[in-house]
């Protein structure tokens, strides 16, 4: 092959097949093995956001990624910065995330033996993603970056992982060496003998429930669920990243399950002969806590077969647009054929949503310092909008939200729930601040959590995005310390000191916050949120309240037993 000298060079073809892709922000670190490629971009419309850890960059870019539908895009060098750009690889893979990371690697010319930095990244990526693969080639290029985008974002969507060697970033490419074609690809309608089937189920069925998961969020099927609710009066769970796609304030709304054994959604589904699984993954949670006898009849609806499990077996699939296939199955079933059948039309609906909205009150009047986690979530709630997001972090509190934190719109509560990865929420908050500048953004932390990555307050700050940081200050591992107490009697190791929140924020040139009482939380969460800054607030909160719940679900649980 006759290569031009004068030709274009593997980055800056790179470079065109990211914004050929609809690419606007990639969030990494520059080595000295991916100069080419980082300078690249700094002449392309493309952004290039400088993190301080390349974990961080992962994170925002998984989080970017959630919030457009569109692959997020990390970048780190070689070993020890491809390394770790990991952590929110596999976060975006297990969270059904489009993310495409990229890395330098050694040359072809010393790949083949041991080698300064020299790891095999291919093979140890190859676990958490989709697709991992070693650009080896320039004429590579076009092929294979199409490839990574359409396989990130197609369903199940997850990352993608490609090695650029760095002889081969800076060699010259081919004449005529372009972009492929993106090609988008069409809603499918369901298979009408499928619906059907499912149709018989629905109609027999006494006390149907609806589960609804991330795949639902994903596919922007919230009206069409909506509908179907409505239209045949079946009551509406989510998991915790299906928040949002069923308005917590809708009458058929039953909470979000996952966290708890038995908590009170799972009273509906103790009473339910069907379940109609709308873009739920198992991964989300284990089946096991709504259908522990393996006998509850299942109808999944989804892009793709359901994984195989011994509690979720699946009864009829419908495997096509989940919107569509919602549709389809309404239009199939009308209300007075199932009326007759149905003995109530919410399983328990009434008294759940009850149950959830009394311990939601009770913690809004709650008045103790340290403050009650119940009492932090109803402020956190009443002092953000329907449409802002909050994201939560790893940890006791993430039970704490994740059941009670009203949620109206999808992704506006962001949860980790398939890693369940700590310290994913503040860079997070700068890949959504990106994505959704029009939203306020609320991270939603632990004292541990935040320490592993509260550098990337100097990003926001630098980027000039303003939102704001919760810490939930227990001085410990919460969430270790109360499996401990629960299964040993007591907690060893998982305690704590902390830095003075308020100065370290202040040191960033963020405007720090310390609550002392529980009256100053809300104020003080309208007047950061209202702030053209990064706002952190160290609020000190009280779980032994933790232990308090468990008794009371336990009692609620043997009442209703």
């Amino acid at each position: 092959m006759v290569v031009n000298q004068s030709a274009r060079s593997t980055a800056e073809l790179i470079v065109q097949c990211l914004e050929n892709e609809g690419v606007t922000h990639v969030f990494g670190i520059p080595g000295e093995e991916n100069i080419h490629l980082v300078e690249a971009i700094s002449r392309s419309s493309i952004r290039y956001v400088l993190a301080r850890h390349e974990q961080g960059a992962s994170f925002m870019a998984e989080v970017y990624g959630r919030l457009t539908g569109r692959a997020g895009v990390c970048s780190a060098t070689l070993g020890p910065g491809a390394i770790n750009l990991l952590l929110g690889t596999a976060d975006a893979t297990t969270n059904s995330t489009p993310l495409v990371a990229l890395s330098a690697q050694v040359g072809m010319n010393r790949s083949f033996k041991e080698s300064h930095q020299g790891v095999d990244l291919v093979t140890m990526f190859g676990p958490a993603v989709k697709w991992s693969a070693l650009v080896a080639t320039p004429g590579a290029v076009p092929e294979m970056f199409r490839k990574a985008f359409k396989l990130a974002q197609t369903e199940r969507p997850g990352a993608v992982y490609l090695a650029i060697p760095e002889d081969v970033e800076k060699a010259p490419v081919a004449d005529g060496a372009e972009p492929l074609p993106v090609n988008v690809p069409r809603p499918d309608e369901p298979s009408p003998g499928q619906v059907e089937r499912a149709a018989a189920l629905l109609r027999e069925a006494h006390a149907p429930v609806v589960l609804a998961g991330h795949g639902a969020a994903r596919a922007g099927a919230g009206p069409a669920l909506r509908r179907f609710a409505e239209h045949l009066g079946i009551p509406v769970a989510t998991t915790f990243h299906g928040k949002g796609v069923f308005p917590s304030d809708h009458p058929l709304a039953l909470g979000a399950v996952g966290f708890m054994r038995h908590d009170y959604v799972n009273f509906g589904f103790d009473r339910a002969d069907l379940i109609i699984a709308v873009g739920y993954e198992l991964q989300e949670f284990d089946p096991v806590r709504i259908n522990p006898r393996g006998d509850t009849k299942i109808i999944h609806l989804h892009r793709f077969p359901a994984e195989v499990d011994a509690h979720y077996d699946v009864a009829v699939g419908l495997h096509s647009d989940i919107g569509r296939s919602l549709d389809a199955l309404a239009a199939a079933v009308a209300p007075r054929e199932v009326a007759a059948a149905r003995e109530v039309a919410a399983p328990g609906g009434d008294r759940i949503r009850a149950l959830l909205a009394a311990e939601l009150a009770r913690g809004q009047k709650d008045d103790r310092f340290p403050l009650a986690p119940a009492r932090i979530v109803a402020d956190t709630r009443a002092a953000l909008r329907r449409q802002d997001i909050a994201l939560v972090d790893t940890g006791a509190l993430k039970m704490w939200m994740a059941r009670l934190y009203p949620t109206y719109e999808p992704n506006t509560c962001l949860i980790s729930n398939g890693l369940s990865t700590m310290a994913w929420t503040v860079p997070g908050a700068v890949g959504a601040k990106i994505a959704r500048p029009d939203c306020r953004v609320l991270v939603a932390t632990g004292d541990g959590a935040f320490l592993m990555n509260s550098q990337e307050i100097e990003t926001a700050l630098r980027l000039g995005l303003a939102f704001v940081i919760l810490i939930w200050v227990d001085d410990a591992y919460g969430l270790i310390s109360w499996k401990m107490d629960l299964e040993i009697g007591r907690n060893v190791d998982t305690s704590f000191g902390n830095p003075d929140f308020v100065a370290y924020a202040e040191s960033f040139g963020a405007t720090g916050y310390r609550i002392a009482a529980a009256d100053e939380l809300l104020p003080t969460l309208r007047t950061a949120l209202a702030a053209d800054t990064v706002s952190v607030i160290a609020c000190p909160v009280d779980y032994s309240a933790n232990l308090e719940l468990i008794e009371s679900l336990g009692d609620l649980d043997e009442s209703l037993s």
